[in-house]
C-alpha cells in the first residue's frame, strides 16, 4: 500500500518588501486619505483631518474614495498616493 502525502503549502516565492522610512514628523506633510466610501467613514476622516491639521500641522490633507468598497483602490488613486508623505486607509459601515 502506497500513501501518497500532499504539500499544501504555496510553490510561488513570496517577494520581500522594504517598509518605507518612518516620518520624523507631520508638519508641513501632505497626508492622503484613501476612503472604502461607506457611510461611517465620513465622520472619522473629518475628525482625522482635523486633528492632523490643529495638532501637526500638516501642510495639505487629500481625500480619496474608492469607486467600490470591496475592491481595492483605483489605480489612479495608488498612483497618487505616491506624492504623499503619508497614506491612511479607512473603511466604515
Amino acid at each position: 500500500m502506497m500513501i501518497r502525502v500532499l504539500n499544501p503549502t504555496s510553490e510561488s516565492v513570496v517577494a520581500t518588501l522594504n517598509p518605507a522610512p518612518r516620518l520624523t514628523g507631520l508638519k508641513g506633510k501632505t497626508v492622503g486619505l484613501i476612503s472604502n466610501g461607506k457611510e461611517g467613514t465620513d465622520g472619522f476622516f473629518s475628525h482625522i483631518e482635523r486633528l492632523l491639521r490643529e495638532r501637526y500641522q500638516v501642510a495639505e490633507v487629500v481625500l480619496r474614495i474608492k469607486s467600490n468598497y470591496s475592491a481595492p483602490a483605483e489605480g489612479e488613486i495608488i498612483e497618487e498616493a505616491r506624492s504623499w508623505d503619508l497614506a491612511i486607509s479607512g473603511l466604515g459601515d
